[in-house]
């Protein structure tokens, strides 16, 4: 196992090639994957997630969980959970949407990732978002697992 992060880069010209993306990383998903989500208001995490979702499930409505910070989803493999922290208070309120479930026996999607301090695992795919012009984007994903780092191999936009 690598303990050396290696980041993958991507440019994104179009919202849709953002979400193209986001469906590609969703194919390489399995259980216990987390992914943080980085990037100011309005980045693309959710467009982002809302992409990864509805690729892996049957669901049409994919709203940011912005007020109920956790929204779950079932697909054919594991259940997503959706989760928006910006507004919590306290790494530690982090306990209280189960996080624990998620980041074991599910996949996980983190907005504001941030707010989780401490207690946000080492092992997790680190995707920044960052606006470069008006649907220009760069995504950056890194990950210190040698076997997750071999599941991002190939991946394009």
């Amino acid at each position: 196992m690598s303990e050396d992060a290696k980041i993958f880069r991507f440019e994104c010209f179009s919202e849709d090639e953002t979400k193209r993306l986001a469906e590609k990383i969703s194919l390489m998903a399995q259980k216990g994957d987390a992914f943080a989500l980085y990037g100011t208001l309005g980045a693309g995490k959710s467009v982002f997630a809302r992409a990864f979702v509805q690729n892996l499930t049957a669901a049409e409505d994919v709203p940011s969980p912005t007020f109920t910070l956790v929204q779950t989803y079932q697909s054919a493999a594991f259940e997503i959970y959706h989760f928006d922290l910006y507004r919590l208070k306290s790494e530690e309120e982090i306990w209280e949407l189960n996080i624990e479930e998620a980041l074991t026996e599910g996949v996980s999607l983190i907005e504001w990732p941030e707010k989780m301090g401490v207690y946000l695992p080492r092992d997790v795919f680190k995707v920044r978002i960052t606006p470069l012009a008006d649907t220009h984007r760069l995504v950056e994903i890194s990950v210190r697992n040698q076997k997750k780092q071999e599941r991002l191999e190939g991946i394009d936009v």
